[in-house]
């Protein structure tokens, strides 16, 4: 069965973007991207790329781990006021919204019902694994259908801003298994954490 993966980026404080939700790897963002994080993204990541910048890298590789992307509506409008209405144009593309009432691009799917029955939804599809992009507040409806973390973890801190879950997340206390790392030289880390096998029905 296809695995939830939440990919993200988070500060050493647990945060995924600033306090205005605005996207941190911006031109005015506040998030470090030196050319060894580039690299790697390109070597191991590359379908996480957006169009334009795989464009801007001469990117064409599939990628290994994903071949579907979701994200909330939040996450979305990141993109559309970038003038981007699909970023992820080489991957199937679903916004969760119970606000928009049609996308504004024809290869980008709405959905405005439960998001955990979806997801379960597409796990028994054929295919790779769904990247769950964001935001926290998706992350955190979602937080006991996610079998994988990726979390790129950038070397600074910011205090306050939008958390990797949604604060109105269930508490639910979950134990993960370390099954891989990287730590770059300038400083971000690389750390994927599994849900354990048996572990998935109970959650602790």
């Amino acid at each position: 069965m296809r695995k939830l993966v939440y990919y993200i980026a988070t500060t050493l404080d647990g945060f995924i973007a600033g306090p205005d939700g605005a996207d941190p790897t911006g031109p005015d963002g506040f998030w470090p991207t030196p050319a060894d994080y580039i690299e790697h993204l390109v070597a191991n990541y590359p379908e996480t790329l957006p169009g334009p910048a795989r464009t801007a890298l001469s990117v064409t590789a599939e990628g290994t781990h994903f071949d579907t992307v979701v994200e909330g509506r939040r996450c979305y409008e990141i993109g559309l006021k970038a003038g981007l209405t699909n970023a992820y144009p080489h991957l199937r593309h679903l916004v969760f919204s119970r606000t928009l009432n049609e996308s504004p691009d024809s290869a980008v799917e709405l959905v405005s019902t439960d998001p955990v029955a979806k997801v379960r939804e597409l796990k028994r599809e054929d295919g790779k694994d769904i990247w769950l992009v964001g935001g926290g507040e998706l992350a955190g409806a979602l937080y006991g259908e996610i079998d994988r973390l990726i979390l790129k973890v950038g070397p600074l801190t910011i205090g306050t801003g939008i958390p990797l879950f949604s604060r109105t997340a269930a508490f639910d206390p979950r134990t993960w298994e370390l099954t891989d790392h990287t730590v770059l030289a300038s400083g971000a880390a690389f750390l994927t954490y599994d849900r354990p096998a048996n572990l998935s029905d109970t959650g602790k």
